[in-house]
């Protein structure tokens, strides 16, 4: 399950050195996170991994010691974005240094791995650039930061696993955690950069996963994400040699007492097996909610993209996750303009939603990585055909998302609690379609699941009733709660069926 790559520790590069300063405690770190999930959980590691360095994380850098920019390069101009921040961080390092304070700034993840010592000649204001694989090495690169050290440089690919090197308590902001189990991807689709960014598929043990789970819910986590950029490829040996996948691993945490909801991102369609499917139909704990991006409508596009499966092979799939699952809310991902793309294409992903019927959708107007293959193609798309194709399908999608919240009005849905809302007296909490859902509640209820009415629909939210409040019981209190079987979960009933006039 190891990746079979090697690597040095960082470089310190050439570069002038600076006075250090940086012996007091109670230091101040801003890490702002870019794109998916998956970066939120790295922002969080890296948070614990400076902490016992004196740095407590605030929320916004105006007066931060250490600021670190977490970047994906998935969204369209990914790097100019970074790079813009960077000149505004430039102007906040310079009064820094006209009244002798230093700041430290780095950047990480998946911008800072394609980038790496470009990124430092076009910005020197960076102290730090490292790729996503070796933030356990974080504390001695800001060591050397601290000591006065400019143009550290770590973007390899360790032998080492990183997790292995990570705090094991994890701080949490609230009742849903997120828990990498998977990194990395094997499929090369032509416009992805994560095969270059993230390396090759890599699957952390079961038993690894667990522990960590077990030690978020007795934090008082009640929900975990699964996540990884191919997560249901994840797969685990056993002693016995024995291959287990990402069903086996569902089954193994919906044992854990007080782990009351389970859900996984981003899924590929190539690696939803039967294992998975029936998973859903049978684990209360796993959320009816799945996200399987298929990104093209048009099998000549899927072809170009080298998504490695047909419309038909993905509408297969669909009827047959249904079929385990009536109840199932589908989302996906989209690109409109990929090189090549004809009008004839776009109206098959037209087609396609019309079809499913997606309960929420991303989609983006194709924009070249440098370095893959979709960047090389000929016949790209123009700009102004990317745009209208684009505001079509979002117009699309948003119209079969108003449909999916509409049919909720009436339903009685278990609400996780997860946070206060704006409005005094009021919560914020998600529904099992990852909704969110406005109530009014008391404080106390927090972490809770409640059953909610919900009432009406709202621009981005569902507002809701609460009913008889359930009984709040300490975490430390909390009774072992028998989740044990498909047998005895063996008919979920579905959320369809609860309405309330």
């Amino acid at each position: 399950m190891r990746r079979k790559v090697t690597g040095s520790k960082y470089q310190e590069r050439s570069g002038p050195r600076e006075p250090a300063r940086f012996h007091e405690l109670n230091k101040k770190l801003f890490i702002k996170s870019y794109g998916c999930q998956m970066n939120v959980y790295d922002t969080q590691r890296m948070t614990e991994v400076v902490e016992p360095l004196g740095y407590q994380s605030v929320d916004s850098p105006d007066d931060a010691d250490l600021i670190i920019l977490n970047t994906c390069h998935i969204r369209e101009k990914a790097a100019e974005k970074v790079y813009s921040e960077l000149g505004r961080l430039r102007q906040l390092k310079a009064q820094r240094s006209k009244v002798g304070r230093r700041l430290i700034i780095g950047v990480a993840g998946c911008v800072a791995q394609a980038e790496g010592a470009e990124m430092m000649r076009r910005a020197p204001v960076i102290d730090m650039v490292f790729g996503p694989q070796v933030y356990h090495r974080l504390p001695d690169m800001v060591r050397s930061a601290e000591a006065g050290n400019r143009n550290i440089l770590d973007t390899d690919f360790p032998a080492e696993d990183k997790f292995d090197h990570l705090p094991k308590a994890r701080a949490l902001t609230g009742p849903a955690a997120f828990l990498t189990i998977q990194e990395g991807c094997d499929k090369f689709c032509t416009f992805c950069v994560v095969p270059y960014t993230r390396g090759a598929e890599y699957s952390r043990p079961a038993d690894k996963i667990i522990a960590e789970a077990e030690a978020l819910v007795a934090s008082g986590a009640r929900e975990v994400t699964l996540l990884g950029q191919n997560v249901n490829a994840y797969h685990d040996e056993t002693a016995q040699g024995v291959v287990t996948g990402l069903a086996d691993l569902c089954t193994r945490l919906a044992s854990i007492d007080r782990l009351e909801r389970i859900r996984y991102t981003t899924s590929h369609p190539r690696d939803m097996d039967d294992a998975l499917i029936e998973a859903h139909g049978t684990l209360v704990q796993l959320m009816p909610y799945l996200h399987l991006p298929i990104q093209s409508g048009s099998d000549r596009i899927l072809a170009a993209m080298n998504r490695q499966h047909t419309v038909e092979d993905y509408l297969s799939l669909v009827d047959r996750i249904r079929a385990a699952r009536p109840d199932i809310a589908l989302s996906s991902d989209f690109i409109v303009g990929f090189p090549g793309e004809t009008e004839a294409d776009f109206e098959a992903t037209l087609a396609i939603c019309k079809t499913v019927k997606y309960a929420q959708a991303y989609s983006f107007k194709y924009s070249p990585r440098p370095g893959t293959p979709g960047a090389a193609l000929d016949d790209q798309v123009p700009e102004d055909v990317k745009s209208r194709r684009l505001a079509e399908l979002q117009a699309l999608i948003i119209c079969h998302q108003s449909e999916f919240n509409e049919s909720c009005v009436g339903r009685v849905m278990p609400v996780l609690l997860e946070k206060s809302g704006r409005l005094g007296g009021q919560m914020l909490g998600r529904s099992p379609y990852l909704q969110s859902v406005h109530v009014a509640a008391s404080a106390d209820l927090l972490g809770t699941i409640q059953q909610v009415r919900i009432d009406d629909v709202k621009p981005n939210s569902l507002g809701g009733s609460l009913l008889a409040p359930a009984p709040v019981v300490p975490a430390t209190m909390a009774p072992a709660v028998a989740s044990d079987s498909a047998a005895e979960h063996s008919k979920i009933p579905t959320l369809e069926s609860t309405h309330q006039a």
